[in-house]
């Protein structure tokens, strides 16, 4: 009898592992799709962002598909501005018939040197500054409400010693194909990095 017993205690633990363990794999098999879909979420390059303009509009990057690309936060009231701001208006008009294209994100997060609304924003870097390249919404660069441009472009190409952009005009040049080519510090000018420009421009053509 106790005989009986014991078997059929046995044979009840056994389902209820046997139901235990097809019901773990039923929830790994719902939670693996999820994981690949993240995984094919994750941006594979700078043509999977959309931005806003200037005036507020939505802006797929994916427009700029072939294109070199060169990417600044800016500021209106920095020491680096007018050197800037000089020569990205050379370089925008000596290659943009070439495919540069130029994409400026105003921020404010350093010392509030770019206090100034959209539109304020806009009139300065049009009257002032005379720049005919794309003038895009204003953007935090760091900290916990870093745009997801800039998340994608420091993990990309981090900075010396941290990735954080470390001040105002760092840039980032972007090959044709959308992947980040190189990060250059703020006091790097963008003649200084014209070669890499024209090597960029030459795959394009090629």
């Amino acid at each position: 009898y106790l005989y009986h017993i014991n078997t059929k205690y046995i044979l009840i633990q056994f389902i209820l592992l046997f139901i235990s363990s097809k019901k773990k794999n039923s929830e790994r098999e719902v939670e693996r799709p999820t994981t690949l879909q993240m995984a094919d979420e994750s941006p594979k390059s700078i043509y999977d962002f959309t931005v806003k303009d200037i005036g507020g509009n939505d802006v797929s990057l994916s427009q700029f598909k072939g294109k070199t690309l060169l990417i600044v936060n800016v500021a209106s009231k920095c020491g680096l501005t007018d050197a800037n701001y000089k020569e990205l208006n050379a370089l925008y008009d000596k290659y943009k018939e070439q495919g540069l294209e130029i994409l400026a994100f105003p921020c404010n997060q350093f010392l509030g040197q770019e206090p100034g609304n959209n539109e304020e924003i806009q009139q300065t870097v049009c009257t002032r500054f005379k720049a005919e390249f794309p003038i895009f919404d204003k953007v935090d660069v760091n900290g916990k409400n870093t745009a997801p441009l800039y998340k994608y472009l420091k993990a990309e190409k981090g900075g010396l010693l941290i990735d954080a952009i470390k001040w105002n005009f760092t840039k980032f040049l972007v090959s044709p194909d959308g992947k980040v080519f190189q990060r250059y510090s703020p006091r790097t000018s963008p003649l200084q990095f014209e070669n890499d420009i024209q090597t960029l421009l030459g795959q394009a053509s090629s």
